[in-house]
């Protein structure tokens, strides 16, 4: 899959709530009422991410989950990332 455009990734970023632009990434940081809400939600991250076979940089600290997507293969961000985000923003809303 190619590495996007930063018009197609700025453009890509309006469809998506609250995901930043991070040098050659997308975040996101979620926060939970409790640590194993967080881990809760950790866990279905890790779900999805097998499914597509694609995986975030997580990084946990407390009840605040940060996500990191990025290509590494292509060396930025592809539709993958953005893909993954959108599933991972279905569940946070579950």
């Amino acid at each position: 899959m190619a590495k996007l455009t930063t018009e197609a990734v700025q453009a890509a970023l309006t469809k998506l709530s609250g995901w930043n632009l991070k040098d050659e990434a997308i975040d996101k940081q979620y926060t939970w009422p409790s640590f194993p809400d967080a881990i809760k939600f950790v866990n279905q991250v890790a779900d999805l991410a097998e499914q597509a076979d694609h995986h975030p940089d997580i990084l946990i600290n407390y009840r605040r989950v940060t996500l990191t997507l990025s290509t590494h293969s292509e060396g930025g961000i592809t539709q993958k990332d953005f893909d993954l985000a959108a599933q991972i923003d279905k569940t946070h809303l579950k």
